[in-house]
């Protein structure tokens, strides 16, 4: 029989496969394939991991398809009949080994499931500093009636509405963003490596070419990075492009910590240079204790944990299903990773 491996028990309950995915994965499928579900704890942390545990090794040793966190040498190695597999994070940096790249196993992600709920992460942090919550949660903690930062004539205050958001990756979580601050009354610019590719951009949106970066920090309120992490994006965004963005400015990091000179960063916050950054992502996860990012008053982090929703699956198996179902008919797979572009 034809053989697909389930190996998604996430160590943390709120990831771990539910029955009824798997039950949908099943109905899936003709006859004569059989669905071994592993059930050792997996790891789909960032990309998800780079090992596996003996039971997913054995279960792929005859798999044609495999179904996980992350993919790891040593299971390729051992799925030597394996054509597809298929990782329910988004990012494929530390994926994309010797092994992976050269075989001619096909490979997908889960590049736009996880998009709108790093995208309402976004509006979050946006509304953040738009809203001056920043001065207000530091007034609370200190149980004071602070009103004075808000009565000035420069007031750090704004509307989404009639502001600019620049977003560096017009991909699955920055059309996202795009729709939602549009939606809000703002507008957007943003690039991505193809800008006539992955269909015209939303209303409201214009996008550029990846040398349009410079006036996307230039005329942004907001800029959003949401790139993917390949050798063109580390370090997107160091001191010559900090100093390019308007003072009142705020960064936003949902993409990967390598994106960003975090050192340059901040200088930049504590000089007052620009108005606060929101960050998901650390260049070093969890980010070290008494790394200078915690005390920054105009600062907001969060643990990496932007596309944390309890409605994660709905979305994954509708693409497992279409996939599933493309792939039975010899079609083109959705979200088929380049493994040469890095994403």
């Amino acid at each position: 029989m034809r053989r697909l491996v389930i190996d998604f028990a996430d160590r943390r309950p709120l990831w771990r496969v539910p029955d009824w995915v798997i039950g949908r994965i099943e109905a899936a499928l003709p006859g004569e394939w059989e669905v071994r579900v592993v059930q050792a704890p997996a790891d789909g942390a960032g990309d998800g991991a780079l090992q596996a545990s003996a039971e997913a090794l054995e279960a792929v040793a005859d798999a044609e398809v495999y179904f996980g966190f992350g993919v790891s040498p040593v299971l390729l190695r051992a799925g030597r009949r394996l054509r597809w597999v298929h990782t329910g994070t988004a990012g494929v940096a530390t994926l994309l080994t010797p092994e992976l790249v050269e075989s001619d196993i096909a490979f997908t992600n889960s590049a736009g499931v996880h998009g709108p709920a790093v995208a309402e992460t976004v509006i979050a942090m946006m509304l953040h500093f738009a809203r001056g919550l920043d001065i207000a949660v530091r007034a609370q903690a200190e149980g004071r009636w602070h009103k004075e930062p808000f009565d000035r004539a420069d007031a750090p205050i704004r509307e989404i509405a009639g502001s600019r958001t620049g977003v560096a990756g017009y991909g699955g979580i920055g059309r996202e963003v795009a729709r939602r601050v549009v939606a809000l009354g703002g507008s957007v610019i943003a690039t991505r490596r193809r800008p006539s590719g992955q269909g015209p951009a939303e209303p409201g949106v214009e996008v550029l070419g990846p040398e349009g970066l410079d006036r996307l920090l230039e005329t942004s309120d907001y800029v959003v990075l949401a790139a993917p992490e390949t050798a063109q994006t580390r370090g997107l965004v160091g001191a010559r492009e900090l100093a390019r963005m308007k003072r009142d400015a705020v960064l936003i990091n949902v993409g990967r910590g390598s994106l960003v000179d975090e050192a340059a960063l901040v200088d930049a916050l504590a000089s007052g240079r620009l108005r606060g950054a929101g960050l998901d992502v650390f260049a070093t996860e969890p980010l070290p204790a008494g790394h200078p990012l915690w005390s920054l008053p105009n600062v907001l982090i969060t643990p990496h944990v932007s596309a944390y929703t309890h409605r994660f699956w709905e979305r994954e198996v509708a693409l497992l299903e279409e996939n599933l179902a493309r792939y039975l008919d010899g079609r083109p797979l959705l979200n088929l990773v380049d493994k040469q572009a890095g994403y």
